[in-house]
């Protein structure tokens, strides 16, 4: 299948099964890591898990993050994060983790504060557009209640 689109046109998602859309309009692809292996790969992604995937066919920021935990670094997460956002806008972008609802959906808690959902609201925001066990653990939960209120401040 070839590309049909001009070169200054935005590089986005057709309507597809793992997409979110927050409230501004931006999609970003979110499942588990054997899935976006086999579906078509992003422009960029973000990957959370405890070793780099090494991945030939995308750009892509590795975060490292051990499952069921928090991220090794607050401030490289976020990082990942924003640029993530920000690219989602004119490139097809893609944040996951291994199961695709823990690491993934706290991710997607702090892209739900960016899109301007209010930090108090993200986590049930993410659970009621993304999946419905997302942010799994307390410590998760915990590292949200010291960033997204942080996030929401910029």
């Amino acid at each position: 299948m070839t590309d049909q689109r001009s070169p200054d046109e935005p590089n986005m998602w057709t309507e597809q099964a793992h997409l979110v859309r927050f409230p501004d309009g931006i999609l970003v692809r979110s499942s588990s890591l054997k899935r976006s292996r086999i579906l078509p790969p992003p422009d960029f992604g973000v990957y959370l898990l405890g070793r780099d995937p090494k991945f030939t066919d995308r750009e892509y920021l590795w975060v490292k993050w051990r499952d069921f935990s928090i991220p090794s670094s607050t401030d490289d997460t976020l990082n990942a994060l924003r640029e993530a956002y920000g690219r989602a806008a004119v490139e097809r972008v893609e944040i996951t983790c291994r199961g695709g609802v823990g690491r993934t959906g706290t991710a997607m808690a702090v892209l739900a504060v960016l899109a301007g959902i209010p930090a108090s609201d993200a986590v049930k925001w993410v659970r009621d557009n993304y999946h419905p066990k997302a942010v799994e653990t307390l410590g998760q939960r915990r590292w949200l209640l010291t960033v997204l209120p942080k996030l929401a401040l910029k």
